[in-house]
Parts: C-alpha cells; structure tokens; sequence
C-alpha cells in the first residue's frame, strides 16, 4: 500500500459535478461569496438540476457552499474566526498523523518522500507558488496515508476542503515560501530519523505558522485599506 493509492471506484454523475465545482472554488473561478447560478450551472455543465442539486447538497455538507432560503446557495467564506478555529485542531491532527508515519513509514516510504521534497524544494527556488503548493499537499497527503489511521484521515479530509480555500494565500506572505520549505525539511528529517515525537511537533509547527502567516498578510491587507 503506502505511497500508491488503491484504483478509486467510478463516481456517480452528482460525484462527479461536485468534484468539477469544488476544482472551481478551489481555483478561484468560484470566488468565496459568489452566487451560485444553478440555470447557468447546468448550462454550463450540460446537466439537469437534480444532479446539481445532489452535488450542492455535497459541497455544503463539506462547508464549501452554504444555502441560503429563498435566495439558493453561495460559496462559502472563510472567516478569520473560521481558520482560529480550524487551524489548532488541523495541527494536532496532522500531527498525530507526521507521529504515526514516523513508526510505520518504510525506507522505500521515505524515498518516496524524499523525491517529493527535492520537488518541493524546486518550486521553491522558482517561486512556482502553485506548483509549490501542489507539491506541498501531496506531501500531507503522503504523510496521512502512511500513518495508516482511517479516522484522522477522514476528519483530516473533512477539514482540508475547507482550509484548503485560504492556505494557497499564506505563501504569498513575504518569507514564507522558504520558511514553509525550512519546516517541510524539519518535518522529513524527524521522519528519516524514525523520530515519532519530533515529527508530531515539527508538523504542528508547520500547520501553527501558517495561520501565523494567514494572520500577517490579513493585518498588512487592512493597512493597506486604511492607508
């Protein structure tokens, strides 16, 4: 198993129009507030309204969109209350997540990691910030499946979709991109070293400072504002 997915079952049609607007939102072709047009979704998406809804009532249960009665449904917003709140809980889980990885992980594991890294480490001296950013999930990602825990993984999952909507601007903060790879190194060097509490708290770090960085780039936005 490990680092090579099982094949995923097919998707159902209302799957697969949910997987299509949430790579939107994701994107930003979806901006957080927009209303959600269902005539124009459809459209655009050659489908009926029973399928779109199914796929709505998706995306809402995952907190991406949000119904509103009498009104329909918009993209969801993710407040700075939101992330104070996500973001503690994110880090103790993917902690614990980076902690077990340490004692299952395999040398082949971390070569698989490692080839990640350099990648990662690539993008960074480019400032390919959405390469590093993609990068940079697939390590999480990794890092999950190797703790081997299907409950963190789903509450993990759940929480990403909706953190995932704000930790693409952190890297935009000045600094960040290197300090982000400086922690990612942390965090494989506890891995390789099979150091279980090093890299729970080398993970945590990691996740705590983003929101730091979220935090700085918010505060520098509204003094622009004022300015």
């Amino acid at each position: 198993m490990r680092l090579v997915p099982s094949t995923p079952a097919p998707l159902s049609l209302h799957e697969e129009v949910a997987a299509k607007l949430r790579e939107r939102i994701f994107g930003g072709d979806l901006a957080p507030g927009s209303f959600l047009d269902e005539v124009a979704l459809c459209e655009g998406l050659s489908i009926s309204r029973t399928p779109l809804r199914e796929a709505l009532k998706v995306l809402t249960a995952e907190g991406l969109v949000r119904h509103e009665p009498r009104r329909g449904c918009f993209v969801n917003q993710v407040t700075e209350k939101d992330l104070d709140e996500i973001f503690p809980v994110i880090a103790l889980l993917e902690g614990r997540c980076a902690y077990e990885a340490a004692l299952h992980a395999t040398d082949a594991d971390i070569a698989a990691l490692d080839i990640l890294h350099d990648k990662l480490a690539r993008n960074a001296k480019a400032r390919r910030i959405n390469e590093y950013f993609e990068t940079n999930y697939a390590i999480h990602e990794a890092i999950i499946m190797l703790a081997d825990n299907r409950w963190l993984a789903q509450v993990i999952t759940d929480l990403r979709k909706i953190v995932k909507l704000a930790r693409l601007q952190q890297l935009h903060a000045p600094g960040r991109l290197e300090q982000s790879l400086s922690e990612h190194m942390a965090v494989l060097a506890a891995l390789k070293a099979r150091d279980s509490e090093g890299a729970e708290a080398a993970m945590r770090t990691h996740l705590n400072r983003q929101r730091e960085a979220l935090t700085s780039l918010a505060r520098a936005q509204r003094s622009k504002v004022i300015a």
